[in-house]
């Protein structure tokens, strides 16, 4: 058994259960890659950086009220498709769950490399496009994928880190979160999502802590 310690969740799409899930797991792949031998150094730095999580976090949580402001886009939308690469499709999959599940707007992940083969045919002006950006080496390849989405009109909503160049121009909207490491930008980044989700469910007047249809997975076999 590996505890998170997250504490008692009031709400039926808990968000501290996936970050903490994430840091949990971060700290058994340390543990395995001590055993296997890993750079003394190497794990220093880890340390390093998930000490300093918490502060970094604290900078993302500076940004809430953009992305409330961010929020107003996406309430009379009925879809919405959330994009990342590698380590951050996962994010982009937790971005769109909390979204579906609170605001009750359609959402999906996907994987940003893959968006030639099913979701670029949905593209338009009126289904926003959420990226997640770190700026990682992925990212050129992931900003080819979005050049794709708007040159066939779509609407970008781009969370990237402050060493992404990437600039605001009409269609394109950038959240700027603290400069982050590829250890844990999947933790930094994870937040700005779960944030939007509760923001646009907040204006459309849904229940945030129960949603319709839905139950806790320890209540309901």
């Amino acid at each position: 058994m590996l505890l998170t310690h997250a504490g008692p969740e009031i709400g039926v799409a808990s968000t501290k259960a996936f970050t903490t899930q994430l840091v949990a797991l971060l700290l058994f792949s340390l543990n395995l890659a001590r055993t296997r031998g890993m750079d003394a150094a190497q794990e220093a730095q880890a340390v390093r950086l998930l000490r300093g999580l918490s502060a970094q976090l604290e900078e993302v949580l500076a940004i809430d009220p953009q992305i409330a402001a961010l929020a107003e886009h996406f309430v009379e939308k009925h879809h919405c498709l959330f994009l990342g690469r590698g380590e951050q499709y996962p994010i982009a999959m937790e971005g769109a769950l909390k979204l579906k599940e609170i605001s009750y707007i359609h959402a999906e992940a996907y994987p940003a490399g893959e968006l030639k083969h099913g979701p670029l045919a949905l593209i338009d002006e009126d289904m926003p496009v959420v990226a997640v950006a770190p700026n990682n080496a992925l990212l050129e390849k992931l900003k080819s994928n979005l050049e794709e989405v708007r040159a066939r009109g779509g609407q970008l909503y781009v969370f990237a880190d402050t060493q992404v160049p990437m600039q605001e121009e009409p269609g394109i909207t950038v959240i700027r979160l603290p400069e982050t490491d590829d250890l844990i930008d999947p933790l930094v980044f994870t937040i700005p999502m779960q944030l939007l989700a509760y923001h646009v469910a907040t204006l459309k007047g849904t229940d945030v802590d129960q949603p319709r249809n839905l139950a806790k997975s320890v209540t309901v076999e």
